[in-house]
C-alpha cells in the first residue's frame, strides 16, 4: 500500500468510526501539541508500520492525528506547516505510484490534505456533524510525547485533548524522547505487547520509532520495495531536520545515525526508481521551507506554531503555575521586527499569554537560528505574570538554578539580519523587575533545547 492510499484509507476509518460502523475505535496515534514535524511524521509512520499489526495477538487499525486543535487540513494547513507538505511531496512525488502526483502549492496540496489528513480540528467538526449524547471513549498511542494535558484524576492512562473534550483517550501504547511524566501505564498493564519506550536523548522520536518497527520485524510488511522507499523518505525528514543533517552536537545519538542509515538503505532497495534521489537536497529543501514558513504567518500563528505548556502546582502554597513554550526558528530581532518593535512584541506575547485558552502566568521564547557567523544559536526570552508572586519567584529560582547549566549572558544581537530595530532598544524594552518580570538571554548552551529547559523551569516553579 502506498504511503497516500494507507492515509486516504485511514480517514475513512476514522470517519466510519464517528458514524458508529466499526465495532471498536481504532487506535489513535497522537503527536506532540506543538505539531512540528517530527510529531506529525512519527504519528503517521507508526501508524503506516503498526496498522493491523499491533496489538500483536489482536490487530487494529491505526489513524494518524494532528494535533491541530484549531488548524483543518487543507490550505490553511499547507500555510502552517509547510515543511510537512515538503516532505510528504518529496517522499510520494519522486516518482510519484498510481497516479497520485500532486505539485507543492496551497491549492493541489490542499485538496490532497483533506481527503488525506486527519487533525484534532477535524475530529472536533465531525462530532459536531454527527450528535453523539455520551462521552467518546477510543485507544491512543502517544509518540514525541508521554502525558496528556488534561488527565482522568481516579484512572490512570486516561485523559482529554485540548479542543476534543468530549473524546475521552486511553493510552495503550508510547513512543517519545522527552522525559517521563509518568502517565503512560506500565507495560505489563498495556494489551498484548504493545510499545512503552521513553528514551530521553535521541534527536528524533521518529529515531525511535524506526527502531523500534525494526525490531518487531514490523518495518512496511507486505510492502513493495518502492512503497517503503516512500515511508523511509518521510521518516528522514524529521531525523535530518531535528538532528541538522546528523550534524547538531549534542543532539546525535546511536539511534538517530542508526535510523537514518538503516533508511537509506531502504530508499536504496527501491533500485532505479529512486536512482536520482538525493538525501542531501531533500534536507535542504525542508530545512528552507521550515524557514520561510514563518514569514506566511501572524505574530500570534509564530508564537502559537511550535508551543507546548504544563501546570504545576507549587509544594508550599499549592498555588497553580501554568508555564508556555513557544520555540521559533527565526531570531528575537527578526520577531521583534515582525511585531512592530521591542514594545509591541512584549505586549503581542502578553497577550498571548493572556489568551483564553492559555492562562499562562508564564511564557518563554526560545529562538534557535544560525548567527551571522554561521553558527548554531540560541536566545531565551521569559517573561512572567507579576499578578502571582510565585510564579516570578519561580522564575528567580530557575535563573540561580540554572544560568551556569544553560550558559546564560547578556543578550546581543547575533543573528545578522538586516533589521531596522536598534539592539539597546530591545535590551531596554525586554528587561524589567517592575510589572510583567522578564529578561532576554543568549544561550550559550546550545544543547540544551525545550526538552532540557522545560524540565528545569518546571522543576524550579514546582519545588518553591
Amino acid at each position: 500500500m502506498t504511503l497516500l492510499q494507507f492515509l486516504r484509507q485511514a480517514r475513512q476509518v476514522h470517519l466510519q468510526f464517528l458514524s458508529g460502523a466499526l465495532p471498536e475505535s481504532p487506535i489513535y496515534v497522537l503527536g506532540n501539541p506543538s505539531a512540528d514535524l517530527d510529531s506529525i511524521i512519527s504519528a503517521i509512520v507508526y501508524s503506516y508500520c503498526a496498522n493491523n499489526r499491533l496489538p500483536s495477538t489482536t490487530p487494529r487499525l491505526h489513524v494518524p492525528v494532528l494535533n491541530l486543535p484549531t488548524v483543518p487540513a487543507g490550505p490553511e494547513l499547507y500555510r502552517l506547516r509547510p515543511e510537512f507538505v515538503t516532505a510528504l511531496h518529496r517522499a510520494t512525488n519522486f516518482p510519484a505510484l498510481k497516479h497520485e502526483a500532486f505539485a507543492n502549492s496551497s491549492e493541489s496540496a490542499g485538496k490532497l490534505l483533506r481527503e488525506h489528513i486527519v487533525t484534532v480540528a477535524d475530529f472536533a467538526q465531525s462530532l459536531k456533524e454527527r450528535p453523539i449524547s455520551n462521552q467518546l471513549l477510543a485507544d491512543a498511542t502517544l509518540v514525541d510525547w508521554n502525558a496528556m494535558p488534561d488527565r482522568a484524576k481516579d484512572q490512570h492512562g486516561r485523559g482529554l485533548l485540548a479542543g476534543l473534550g468530549n473524546v475521552s483517550f486511553r493510552v495503550v501504547g508510547c513512543i517519545d524522547h522527552h522525559v517521563d511524566e509518568h502517565f503512560v501505564p506500565q507495560p505489563d498493564s498495556l494489551p498484548d505487547n504493545q510499545p512503552k519506550i521513553i528514551q530521553p536523548g535521541p534527536g528524533s522520536c521518529a529515531s525511535l520509532i524506526v527502531s523500534e518497527m525494526e525490531k518487531r520485524g514490523l518495518w512496511t510488511a507486505d510492502a513493495t520495495a518502492s512503497e517503503i522507499a516512500q515511508v523511509a523518505k518521510l521518516a528522514l525528514a524529521p531525523v535530518l531536520i531535528d538532528t541538522s543533517n546528523l550534524q547538531a552536537e549534542g543532539k546525535v545519538t546511536d539511534v538517530d545515525i542508526r535510523a537514518v542509515q538503516f533508511l537509506l538503505r531502504q530508499v536504496a532497495s527501491a533500485g532505479e526508481a529512486s536512482s536520482a534521489w538525493d538525501a542531501e537536497a531533500f534536507y535542504e529543501e525542508i530545512l528552507t521551507a521550515k524557514k520561510n514558513s514563518l514569514d506566511l504567518l501572524t505574530l500570534d500563528e509564530v508564537l502559537d506554531r511550535d508551543y507546548k505548556d504544563w501546570t504545576e502546582t507549587s509544594q508550599v502554597s499549592g498555588q497553580k503555575i501554568k508555564l508556555g513554550f513557544c520555540s521559533s526558528v527565526k531570531p528575537i530581532r527578526w520577531i521583534v521586527e515582525k511585531a512592530g518593535g521591542p514594545q509591541k512584541f512584549v505586549d503581542a506575547v502578553r497577550s498571548f499569554a493572556r489568551q483564553e485558552d492559555k492562562g499562562l502566568d508564564v511564557i518563554v521564547v526560545m529562538t534557535s537560528f544560525t548567527s551571522g557567523d554561521d553558527q548554531f544559536a540560541r536566545e531565551l526570552f521569559i517573561t512572567a505574570s507579576a499578578e502571582k508572586d510565585v510564579a516570578v519567584d519561580g522564575v528567580r529560582a530557575f535563573i540561580a538554578q540554572s544560568t551556569s547549566e544553560l550558559d546564560l549572558v547578556e543578550w546581543s544581537a547575533l543573528d545578522g539580519e538586516s533589521v531596522d530595530v536598534a539592539q539597546d532598544q530591545i535590551q531596554s524594552a525586554l528587561a524589567a523587575d517592575s510589572g510583567p518580570w522578564q529578561r532576554l538571554w543568549v544561550q550559550k548552551n546550545t544543547k540544551a533545547s525545550r526538552k532540557q529547559v522545560a524540565p528545569l523551569l518546571r522543576s524550579a516553579v514546582a519545588t518553591l
